[in-house]
């Protein structure tokens, strides 16, 4: 019996999608790669180690493939079973933060145990997605109204708004993700207008209740001259900087300390000036491959709740990497988020591997019409 249930957990298939692999494999190398560069005159400063950073990244993200690997093998029809032990158990640690939670950089984000700390707003990224797509695919009759949608979508709300007390940009990517998984689901897309005007008019009135975010917005349109534009300007220069081939790998000048937290949420400025322009549209066009291929997998997906949980993959990446581009590009204010992959990050590059993880998984199930169409879009395991 045991081993029944073994054999239905585990999915072995007999597709799988390895072109997303080497993709998510690339871009992971490239981020320790990064890390490892644009982290080395900090991790002197901080920790009389050049390595520190890369170490705890390499760490994390040995880790998340592990995570990885585990998960591709799983069936993903089991996540069904434990969404709402997931998302309840989330929103219980996001409220466990105002409680016990460690404060950095003037926020208290993470929980510490001791041998660890991790910000449990990115393990909400991942239960949204999986909680979103169990509820839009198992009680889809409730989207049809507009109470019932307010129904459905109680837990997530409840999530994001605990969010955004601390961090606002979390928040808003994790309200994109169920706004998608939604938007691809739901039936009546009017009602969508509602909740979209509600939450609107909710960040609005959030922004205007602390003056700091009203210094991001001044530095966004006057860096130049603004208090808080230091850091965008630095960013600038060393995007300048890098010309069209960059300064070469490892020889970036704003990563010795011009760059305020360059190897977070500013390091794409630092892939510039050491890669070039060319260097950096590379990485924005390996990230567009990424996503076209999760969009196969999502059109092959054997049932809606493997689709709508690619959606929602989908939909972190894609909003994170535009919203990070453009926060260091100063096409929109600076709004602290990182890029998948290649920010440092620990708990966030280990619960990305997982979300890459599912939808490995739906890959393994999925049917190609024809060989000759299989042989294109999939390769045999």
């Amino acid at each position: 019996m045991a081993g029944k249930k073994r054999r239905n957990f585990f999915y072995r298939g007999t597709y799988f999608d390895y072109p997303s692999l080497f993709l998510v494999l690339f871009l992971f190398f490239f981020g320790l790669v990064m890390v490892m560069s644009v982290s080395s005159y900090q991790g002197r400063v901080d920790f009389d180690d050049s390595l520190y950073y890369f170490k705890r990244q390499l760490l994390f993200g040995t880790g998340g493939l592990a995570a990885m690997w585990f998960v591709s093998h799983m069936r993903y029809q089991f996540l069904k079973n434990w969404s709402l032990v997931i998302c309840v158990g989330t929103i219980l640690l996001l409220g466990l933060v105002y409680v016990v939670g460690s404060a950095s950089h003037g926020s208290t984000r993470w929980i510490n145990l001791g041998f660890i700390s991790f910000q449990p707003s990115e393990i909400a990224k991942m239960s949204l997605i999986i909680y979103t797509a169990h509820i839009c695919t198992a009680r889809s009759g409730y989207l049809k109204t507009v109470l019932g949608t307010i129904v459905a979508m109680l837990l997530p709300m409840i999530a994001i708004v605990m969010i955004a007390i601390e961090n606002l940009s979390t928040a808003i990517v994790c309200g994109v993700i169920v706004v998608t998984i939604w938007f691809v689901a739901t039936p009546k897309k009017w009602h969508m207008l509602l909740v979209l005007g509600a939450a609107v008019a909710f960040f609005v009135v959030f922004l205007n209740m602390a003056s700091y975010r009203g210094g991001r917005i001044d530095a966004w349109l006057h860096p130049e001259t603004s208090a808080d534009g230091y850091q965008t300007m630095q960013a600038l220069y060393a995007i300048g900087s890098g010309g069209l081939f960059g300064r070469g790998l490892g020889q970036s000048i704003q990563k010795m300390g011009f760059i305020p937290e360059v190897h977070n949420d500013m390091v794409f400025s630092v892939v510039c000036e050491e890669l070039g322009i060319v260097g950096g549209i590379m990485i924005i066009l390996v990230f567009g491959m990424l996503l076209w291929r999760f969009r196969f997998i999502a059109e092959g997906a054997p049932d809606r709740f493997g689709a709508l949980l690619v959606v929602g993959v989908i939909a972190h990446i894609a909003f994170q990497v535009i919203l990070n581009i453009c926060v260091v590009t100063n096409t929109l204010p600076n709004t602290g988020c990182a890029l998948p992959f290649i920010s440092y990050g620990g708990s966030s590059l280990a619960f990305l591997m997982v979300e890459m993880g599912i939808v490995l998984s739906v890959s393994r199930q999925i049917v190609p019409l024809s060989k000759t169409e299989g042989d294109a879009v999939v390769s045999k395991s």
